[in-house]
């Protein structure tokens, strides 16, 4: 057997060391990463050419700060839904289309509860919103896998009602998607609590997802179910539901001050979810 030197001896020893560290990077460096940013009640409304810049602004915000997002997500009352037939919707879609990633939508009640029969409805919503082909569509609800994660768009909307719950088909939907076992987020627009502690009961009704203890018990006892993203309200929320972190997005039509119209940035890698509040003026 021949003789190992010293200095060969260390050399050997030193390169073991590292192994591990290697490994460790290697497999980290292979989790994947979902970078997507949360945008609610946009309330893009032709009668206010403000609006309609906010949403401009936005999606020139994201374009130049955030190039590696994977998706933007828009959370429902995404345009007022008060001009004649789909004239609002056609400029709002025109306007985020200019992302330089992809952008997924459900309903709010503006979609769902239109002024007048003039404006558009659920058929109308899922030609221009839901009929993208990455999306798998079963009924007003649809699925996309990013990165290996699974986005659900629920959608929590009655016709013609400013309050909302989950059909029987969006809760068996959404089961069979979270028996597929990967990481998961739904997106939605009612939120599943009343966190703003409203007491009166009729804000509670408007506001608070219908059926929220039934999709609790069918759904948040999923372990893949890492979040929820949803709107409304308008006030900014996250809360723990049975480790299910439920994140309410303050609404994008309420600034904190000219020009800065709030959206959340969400990062998750693996079951780890890291968010902030980021606004249009930000440096």
């Amino acid at each position: 057997m021949p003789k190992l030197s010293r200095r060969n001896f260390f050399k050997g020893a030193a390169a073991l060391a590292a192994m591990p560290l290697v490994a460790g990077e290697a497999n980290k460096a292979a989790t994947p990463t979902l970078k997507l940013v949360h945008i609610t009640d946009a309330h893009m409304d032709l009668g206010n050419p403000d609006s309609v810049e906010a949403l401009k602004m936005a999606v020139n915000y994201l374009n130049k700060h955030y190039p590696d997002l994977d998706c933007v997500l828009f959370g429902g009352d995404n345009f007022n839904n008060n001009m004649k037939a789909d004239s609002d919707a056609l400029v709002y879609k025109e306007i985020v289309e200019k992302l330089h990633c992809p952008a997924y939508h459900v309903r709010g009640n503006k979609e769902a509860n239109p002024a007048n029969d003039m404006q558009i409805d659920l058929a109308a919503f899922k030609k221009l919103f839901m009929s993208y082909k990455e999306l798998t569509v079963e009924g007003k609800d649809w699925a996309i896998e990013k990165n290996g994660y699974l986005i659900l768009g629920l959608d929590s909307c009655i016709e013609h009602a400013d309050n909302g719950e989950y059909t029987k088909e969006t809760l068996a939907f959404a089961k069979k998607m979270l028996d597929l076992g990967k990481p998961t987020i739904i997106l939605n627009h009612h939120p599943y609590t009343n966190y703003w502690c409203g007491t009166e009961s009729k804000d509670i009704h408007k506001y608070v997802l219908g059926n929220a203890k039934e999709t609790i018990d069918a759904l948040f006892g999923y372990d893949n179910l890492i979040a929820t993203l949803s709107g409304h309200k308008h006030i900014d929320n996250i809360k723990l539901v049975n480790k299910v972190k439920t994140i309410t997005t303050r609404g994008f039509i309420r600034p904190l001050d000219l020009d800065e119209y709030p959206m959340r940035y969400i990062e998750i890698t693996g079951n780890e979810l890291s968010e902030k509040l980021i606004y249009t003026t930000d440096a």
